[in-house]
């Protein structure tokens, strides 16, 4: 097992020297945590202008520089930072940003500020996931040079390497920060006991007819882990059944265009009763599914298109949801036949649509390059958009 120190801890000394390798791995490694942030990393703001009908107005969220190529995939945590020093009772809450990107080096920052805290740098490829545990104590992350890394989230520390036979798409944690599954251009989901790292992990092949591409996995419970393919079908494993035929439990399929689902999250709404909604992109249209019942509650065509980039996002509250990605037949579209995304733009905008009616609400522009990827913040104030252009904007949700 690993042994961290507490949160408190980890926020006085995040900022402080990198830390010796003092952790036991499979494979050792000299990656840690930057101690200097890069020269670029202050937070500025960007206006931004909004169009559409409904819009609550101009805008300008915090931009967030530091990375220098296209961003992969964004994460809020929050955590309780309550301990047995803290007597005055109030709940001491703190929430974090993690973003993977394709310059090799994940970043940390504080989800209300923007502010950056570390770097997580030791992949040699491109950094397609990055996610922080439960309790923010552990990192993981899913690189394009064919490696799963663990990290000490306080300290930057990287403690386990997992090797894969191609690039790694996606990682994510088990609720009891124990297991962490992985998937990527193999087809294969992987589960990693992390208390016991020098054991093999357990196998789960897509489809035995082709080999299916893994875009995004997700833990729904302690035992299910649901994986998203590029044949458009999410398909739910129970990971600790022992027998084959029963591993397979559902599966639900989307109209991906051929071109696989780009993103998939999970939403806990703050309704009464509560709902646990799973948010799909693929192909030109966001698809929401009740969790519980596995029935589909809507599907929406969108303005933008999944085949390349993009994703979207479900407030808390369940009424509405962020949506950003490529255009077809946009102004930056590629001509050459020869070129299998021809037919795909780049579309600059980040959309808010009405949940119920799939109405869009809002509109706004600030990012140089296509929207790659966003989520909200869990309390539903604010949502993060990263992009082709190396940048984060934290966004108000009603500004």
């Amino acid at each position: 097992p690993i042994k961290v120190q507490s949160t408190k801890q980890a926020i006085e000394q995040i900022h402080c020297q990198p830390c010796s390798q003092s952790h036991v791995s499979p494979k050792k490694t000299d990656a840690t945590m930057a101690a200097v942030a890069p020269a670029t990393t202050e937070p500025t703001t960007s206006t931004s202008s909004s169009s559409a009908p409904g819009t609550t107005g101009r805008q300008i969220p915090i931009v967030c520089p530091g990375h220098t190529r296209p961003l992969a995939e964004l994460q809020f945590c929050t955590i309780d930072e309550n301990d047995s020093d803290n007597t005055d009772g109030n709940n001491a809450t703190r929430t974090f940003l993690v973003s993977a990107c394709h310059d090799k080096m994940p970043m940390l920052r504080s989800a209300t500020t923007g502010d950056w805290i570390g770097t997580f740098s030791g992949h040699k490829g491109a950094v397609w996931s990055c996610r922080l545990d439960p309790k923010a104590l552990l990192a993981g992350t899913a690189s394009g040079d064919f490696s799963v890394r663990v990290w000490d989230a306080i300290k930057g520390q990287s403690l386990y390497v997992f090797p894969h036979k191609h690039v790694v798409k996606t990682c994510d944690w088990s609720g009891d920060s124990r297991r962490l599954a992985t998937g990527g251009h193999e087809g294969i989901l992987r589960v990693f006991d992390i208390t016991e790292p020098e054991k093999d992990p357990l196998m789960f092949v897509q489809s035995t007819k082709e080999k299916v591409s893994i875009s995004k996995c997700n833990w729904i419970d302690k035992s299910t882990v649901l994986a998203a393919g590029e044949d458009g079908t999410i398909r739910f494993w129970n990971v600790d059944e022992s027998d084959p035929t029963k591993q397979l439990v559902s599966t639900l399929s989307v109209d991906s265009d051929d071109g696989g689902i780009r993103d998939m999250e999970i939403t806990n709404l703050t309704t009464t009763p509560p709902q646990t909604v799973l948010t799909v992109a693929a192909g030109q249209n966001v698809t929401f599914f009740d969790l519980t019942t596995r029935q589909k509650i809507h599907s929406y065509k969108m303005p933008i298109h999944f085949g390349e980039e993009g994703g979207a996002s479900l407030h808390p509250s369940g009424k509405k949801f962020i949506a950003g990605g490529g255009r077809k037949g946009g102004s930056m579209a590629l001509k050459s036949s020869a070129n299998k995304g021809s037919e795909l733009g780049s579309d600059l905008k980040v959309y808010v649509f009405d949940f119920d009616t799939g109405k869009e609400l809002e509109c706004h522009k600030g990012h140089h390059g296509p929207v790659r990827c966003l989520r909200y913040h869990p309390d539903g104030k604010s949502y993060a958009t990263g992009s082709e252009d190396g940048t984060i904007r934290v966004w108000k949700t009603d500004p």
